[in-house]
């Protein structure tokens, strides 16, 4: 199971998953600061911790790195999902009481992912996209 993520890496994460391109840690400083006084070094630190989880790959550039995430915040909100699901005694109890739980929005999202994977968990059309 992915740990969740902590407040400040979650905040890091962020950033790094909405700009969807290799950061530096001064860009992610700059961006932080807007909402809270923070160090470089405490980001450093950050991206570094989550390069040892595996969450980010980082090139080196001059003295500084680069980092760019490794998957994606769905990615990651589904397998904490899949988790969570997996610690119940009853899988089909915690699924109505998920659901029972869900914005129209969320619902409309679930509706919208169903038309997309089958029962199975296979992509419809066996993962090829069809013309419409």
């Amino acid at each position: 199971m992915p740990r969740p993520l902590g407040e400040l890496e979650d905040a890091v994460m962020t950033r790094v998953w909405e700009w969807n391109r290799p950061v530096t840690v001064r860009e992610v400083l700059e961006d932080l600061r807007r909402e809270r006084s923070i160090a470089y070094t405490t980001v450093m630190t950050v991206l570094d911790n989550l390069h040892q989880k595996g969450w980010v790959r980082r090139d080196q550039e001059g003295r500084a790195y680069r980092y760019e995430a490794i998957s994606t915040r769905a990615a990651y909100s589904a397998a904490l999902m899949n988790d969570a699901w997996a610690e119940s005694d009853n899988a089909a109890a915690a699924l109505v009481a998920f659901f029972g739980m869900m914005s129209p929005e969320q619902t409309a999202a679930l509706r919208d992912a169903l038309r997309v994977v089958d029962v199975s968990g296979a992509p419809h059309g066996g993962g090829e996209q069809t013309a419409g």
